[in-house]
């Protein structure tokens, strides 16, 4: 009895979200967000092993609560980023298909099998104590929203060429370059993530009362985006 009420909880929270007309973002940790409409599941960035290079950790509960056959899209392979051991596990359990570095091409293609969506992939710089890592960075156009996901690239001309951005999730380091070359970014709201545990009070302090930055430093807390109605 208590499994049927279950799934019947989780259909109407589905149907509930479709029919709301949002798109719904959770921050995991570091870069990794979950992203869903009600009908398909995304996840950025993660899984990742969690505490790697002093970036946050997360309950193994995570990784049980993935959605099945979702679409994981990867920035890079750092580890803060990427665990082949944890997807590993997750795709055993639960299915779906993974995108990144290896395989841009066939990434850019997932608008002709999702509706109202689109993504570009573009290659941006990281470059770790002088060893430059393949990286990308990619702007979503979902339901006429633009979001753009950094990772963990320094580079600001990138989201600078974009125009009308809905959200971007970007670190700290982006919006400070910006400021320091004077480089103007067109984005509605930014999201700052990929904080170390001890720059959140900081955070909170630098950037909780501006009205177009949300510093993301509540792993569960999500940002809703929402859509046109007809």
């Amino acid at each position: 009895m208590k499994r049927i009420f279950t799934l019947i909880f989780c259909l109407i929270m589905t149907i509930g979200l479709s029919q709301s007309k949002q798109i719904q973002i959770e921050f995991i940790g570091n870069c990794g967000l979950h992203m869903t409409d009600g009908t398909t599941n995304f996840y950025i960035d993660f899984p990742y092993k969690s505490g790697a290079h002093g970036y946050m950790e997360f309950n193994d509960s995570e990784l049980d609560s993935i959605q099945e056959n979702s679409i994981f899209i990867f920035t890079h392979n750092h580890s803060d980023h990427y665990s082949k051991k944890n997807l590993k596990k997750v795709m055993k359990n639960k299915g779906g298909q993974t995108y990144g570095v290896s395989n841009i091409s066939e990434l850019e293609k997932l608008g002709e099998s999702i509706e109202n969506f689109e993504i570009q992939a573009f290659k941006t710089d990281h470059t770790v104590f002088g060893i430059s890592f393949r990286h990308y960075s990619y702007l979503i156009t979902w339901h006429n929203k633009k979001i753009y996901l950094s990772g963990d690239t320094t580079e600001p001309e990138t989201l600078s060429q974009m125009e009308e951005i809905d959200l971007a999730f970007v670190p700290y380091w982006i919006l400070k370059n910006a400021k320091d070359q004077n480089i103007t970014i067109d984005a509605k709201m930014f999201a700052i993530y990929h904080l170390y545990p001890e720059q959140i009070p900081s955070a909170k302090e630098n950037w909780g009362e501006v009205e177009n930055i949300r510093p993301m430093v509540e792993q569960g807390e999500i940002i809703t985006i929402e859509l046109e109605t007809d």
